[in-house]
């Protein structure tokens, strides 16, 4: 049995994953902070605080495994700093929350098609 914790539980792929999992019988945790509070929460501890790493910051039972499905655009983000906060800080803000929690494994959804050489920033 695993217990994880999936960041971007509100968005398009996070949310497809979330469900997957609440009917995965080899996870018995699901912890899924989130910047607005989730529709559905049976069986789910979800922390949610405007500012996603104070809700990152409310979880402290060990976790197994890490799913990152933050994600958006330049548009949506409003500016620059905006979407190098949520493609990035955020980023890595699950990973040393995954880390401080015990997790052994991080899956992470990118960008599809992302390279170094692209002309957006990051």
């Amino acid at each position: 049995m695993s217990q994880v914790l999936i960041t971007g539980a509100t968005g398009l792929v996070g949310g497809h994953l979330l469900r997957m999992l609440l009917n995965e019988p080899r996870i018995n945790a699901i912890t899924a902070p989130t910047r607005r509070p989730l529709a559905d929460t049976v069986g789910i501890y979800n922390p949610h605080d405007p500012q996603l790493t104070d809700a990152l910051a409310q979880v402290t039972d060990p976790v197994d495994i890490v799913f990152c499905c933050l994600g958006t655009t330049r548009r949506e983000a409003g500016s620059k700093e905006a979407f190098i906060h949520a493609d990035y800080t955020l980023v890595v803000d699950t990973a040393l929350t995954g880390r401080r929690l015990g997790a052994q494994h991080m899956l992470v959804v990118s960008s599809m098609g992302a390279n170094a050489n692209s002309p957006f920033f990051l």
